[in-house]
């Protein structure tokens, strides 16, 4: 405990009290003074929670967004947003605590209800968790698409850049679904520090693989043609879709730099011991610093590599085929980069949801008990929350559901970062720091203020339109071979002697499966019959009794026994096997 004095001993015991702890423990110092477990987190482990959120798999598709830009719009924008983010980034670390009272707000939701009202509370809420479920889910398609590149770049290799190698990433979507159900039961952001310092490891590392496998191709001379202003208007791109693509790109571009939603959260980690602001901006700085020279690094490299139509993603879009094993190992990076940012944005929500059931229910064990985790007489460092356990799977498991729902989710959630940028980033730090700081209407200051918000509102809306222009075309993608496949089974319907061939496949199931099953009512027949013969031959030689009891041990009566609706030892008549033959060809039939 920092500055403990004795005048202060009331306040301590009455926080703790609040929060069900013994005030000997915080005076030991195993809690912080406002009843929260000690926090130990420092300007490297922050700054490493910030690298793993923003330096997204959106880093490799950078180049793609320089090129509908060009050089100067492309690169400006890379600078501009970064510095737009570190500013509003600074403003909302001021937010963190109360200038009057001093005390914590624990999520960026509490700073924006604190300061700004209930109502801006309700849709701070709203947009946060919308923009955080969508990445999540982002998250696990990009993944999982990840794993299945390094199967296309082994079969590539095996079999050449022709071969048809076509694979399911769905299987693998699944697997880090349950994977991410056990790595959930860790009870806060402040435990899994060591999952982010080596998600931004491996952020670095796939970066670094990529802009090296860039630079590779432009020493080697395969560069491909750019210019200033991008992606020039030809055969294959009209006017409006070049407008379309530049907006998507500036939002591309703005979403990248975002890490605002967690900010506050990843705050609270830091140590009492320190001034939590100055060592958040701090990391703000060292943060943006390190995003900003791999932003420009990936895409100035990667969009002089492959020039004005680079790929979406140059790792699992196949910008590069060799060294087979150097990309295999970009893209198992990405795939753990993002299981450690799944958890650093999942854990602000599992959180918020648990601290609100231990508010309306403090009383249930089910809620706040703690179960020590053992193996043989040793305790482990781990507890499980039943709470903590239900409310996490069935969180994980409705995401990866929703992720195998969607195959064009990636431009839904293009269109929900446009959506959330601007009141997140810039909307709400901006009106936050004005009203905490109190700073009067028609100043310079409050302009400059207005005026960025202003600016950013406006690319979020141009970037939102190019969202919804993209969410259409993936939607014609689906779409238009439904039409075609509609179209082509019309057309083989016509045909001569198609609906002729159709009806007797038909024929032909129906009558086979009548046989198998005749054939099983026989043999039910022929087991049912032989059963009644052993039960009345047991009831001739007096062992009633023993029938009247099996049954009567399974809560069944005798006589339900002695007429063949169960078998001997009391339970259901079993099925046979004609009947598990007859249901599996009706399976594969129909």
């Amino acid at each position: 405990m920092v500055n403990r004095v004795v005048g202060d001993e009331g306040i301590i015991q009455n926080r703790e009290c609040e929060s069900g702890l013994d005030p000997q423990k915080v005076a030991d110092g195993d809690f912080d003074e406002d009843g929260r477990s000690k926090r130990t987190g420092t300007v490297w482990t922050v700054t490493a929670h910030i690298v793993t959120v923003v330096v997204g798999f959106g880093v490799l598709s950078l180049p793609w967004g320089v090129a509908q830009l060009g050089w100067l719009a492309g690169v400006a924008t890379l600078l501009v947003f970064g510095i737009i983010t570190l500013y509003t980034s600074s403003l909302l670390a001021e937010c963190y605590k109360s200038p009057v009272t001093g005390e914590r707000n624990y999520t960026y939701m509490q700073a924006v209800k604190t300061t700004l009202g209930g109502k801006m509370y309700m849709v701070c809420g709203l947009v946060q968790y919308a923009i955080v479920t969508g990445s999540i889910i982002g998250f696990t398609l990009t993944a999982s698409i990840s794993m299945e590149a390094v199967l296309k770049s082994d079969c590539y290799h095996k079999r050449g850049h022709d071969a048809s190698c076509q694979f399911s990433h769905r299987p693998y979507m699944i697997g880090i679904g349950i994977f991410e159900i056990f790595l959930s039961q860790v009870p806060n952001i402040d435990h899994v520090w060591w999952l982010s310092v080596m998600a931004t490891l491996t952020s670095l590392g796939y970066s670094f693989i990529g802009v090296g496998l860039a630079l590779a191709t432009i020493i080697s001379g395969h560069g491909k043609r750019t210019s200033v202003t991008g992606i020039e208007i030809g055969p294959g791109i009209t006017p409006a879709q070049k407008i379309w693509r530049m907006f998507r790109a500036l939002g591309n571009i703005a979403l990248a730099y975002s890490y605002s939603l967690v900010l506050i959260e990843v705050q609270d980690t830091i140590k009492s011991s320190e001034s939590e602001i100055k060592v958040m901006k701090k990391a703000n700085m060292a943060g943006v610093l390190i995003t900003t020279t791999l932003y420009l690094s990936c895409a100035c490299f990667g969009y002089a590599a492959f020039g004005n139509y680079a790929h979406g993603n140059m790792l699992t879009g196949f910008g590069f085929y060799e060294p087979f094993w150097l990309i295999d190992l970009a893209n198992i990076f990405i795939v753990v980069h993002l299981v450690g940012a799944y958890q650093v944005l999942a854990q602000p929500v599992f959180s918020a949801v648990e601290s609100q059931a231990r508010r309306r229910w403090p009383m249930s064990k089910f809620v706040t008990e703690e179960y020590p985790v053992g193996i043989g007489n040793k305790t482990l460092n781990f507890s499980i929350n039943f709470l903590r356990l239900t409310w996490r799977t069935v969180f994980v498991g409705l995401v990866t559901s929703i992720a195998l729902a969607f195959p064009f989710f990636n431009e839904v959630l293009a269109l929900l970062g446009a959506i959330s940028y601007w009141p997140l980033t810039v909307y709400f730090p901006v009106h936050m720091y004005i009203a905490q700081k109190k700073i009067s209407p028609r100043t310079i200051r409050w302009f400059g203020l207005q005026l960025l918000n202003f600016v950013c509102l406006l690319v979020a809306l141009a970037s939102a339109c190019g969202s919804v222009e993209g969410f259409g075309e993936a939607l014609l993608l689906i779409v238009v071979p439904l039409l075609e496949l509609v179209h082509k089974t019309s057309e083989i319907l016509t045909q001569p002697y198609a609906l002729f061939n159709l009806i007797s496949i038909w024929v032909f199931n129906f009558t086979i499966s009548k046989l198998i099953k005749l054939s099983f009512c026989w043999c039910s027949l022929v087991s049912e019959k032989r059963r009644k013969g052993t039960m009345v031959r047991m009831a001739n030689e007096g062992d009633d009794r023993d029938i009247e009891k099996e049954g009567c041990e399974d809560g069944l009566g005798g006589n339900e026994v002695a007429d063949g609706n169960f078998d001997e030892d009391g339970r259901h008549r079993r099925i046979g096997i004609m009947k598990l033959v007859y249901g599996a060809f009706w399976l594969v039939t129909h």
